[in-house]
């Protein structure tokens, strides 16, 4: 059942080579692209040359690409926009002073508020699609003490990796994205054992945040809870 505020979220894909809708239209369990992970309307559009390996490395020339497809988001309706990758968080600004409607490129703009929930000795685990591009930048914590309570694993050279990159994409199975991120994090674990809370930075992580959190008892916060979030604070003009 959709929700009564009618808000429609939409979503900036990467640049497959693909129609969003030829990979979306069967899309899994607690994915981004889902609409049922929301109970609401779900758009998106392409944001030209936005190749995974791009989006990760970092590219400026992207910032006109994301614009262009934030606005024609908002011109089909979206109430909320987000991005299918953490790593567009790099033209938050950009996409934000261009709309005039909320702008969640990344879960790691949660960063701060995770940071708070937990006590001065406790840890927060950031989960990445490649830890190697994952620049302090991106976290944006200024504060030293608050930076050396953040730990961050990647899980570049996986399979799930591979696949990503691969032309065309490939989808990866479920169970071996579980594998890979949850080994992942028990050598964060292992490595720190004061992580309490786990942020997931890649979009194709929260298909399998649900058994990680059974795994691991602790609370797992990803791109779709900031949806969820931002979503249920908005209603959708038509509706007014």
């Amino acid at each position: 059942m959709l929700s009564q505020t009618g808000a429609i979220l939409g979503i900036l894909e990467l640049d497959e080579g693909l129609q969003p809708d030829s990979y979306s239209s069967a899309p899994r369990e607690g994915s981004l692209i889902n609409p049922t992970t929301f109970g609401r309307p779900v758009i998106t559009e392409m944001v030209e040359g936005a190749l995974a390996e791009v989006v990760i490395r970092g590219d400026t020339s992207l910032e006109t690409a994301c614009v262009a497809a934030a606005v024609r988001l908002v011109e089909r309706g979206a109430s909320v926009i987000a991005a299918d990758c953490g790593f567009l968080i790099r033209h938050q600004a950009a996409i934000s002073a261009a709309v005039d409607v909320p702008v969640i490129t990344s879960s790691l703009l949660l960063i701060p508020s995770l940071l708070r929930q937990l006590g001065l000795r406790k840890k927060l685990a950031i989960l990445t699609a490649d830890s190697r591009h994952l620049s302090d930048d991106l976290l944006g914590i200024q504060d030293v003490v608050d930076r050396e309570r953040v730990v961050v694993g990647g899980i570049e050279g996986s399979v799930y990796m591979r696949n990503a990159l691969a032309r065309p994409f490939v989808p990866t199975d479920v169970d071996q994205i579980e594998h890979e991120v949850g080994d992942r994090i028990a050598r964060l674990r292992a490595q720190h054992s004061e992580i309490a809370i786990l942020l997931f930075e890649c979009t194709g992580f929260p298909i399998v945040a649900k058994a990680l959190r059974r795994k691991t008892g602790l609370p797992i916060y990803d791109i779709t809870d900031l949806c969820k979030l931002t979503l249920s604070t908005v209603v959708n003009p038509d509706l007014i």
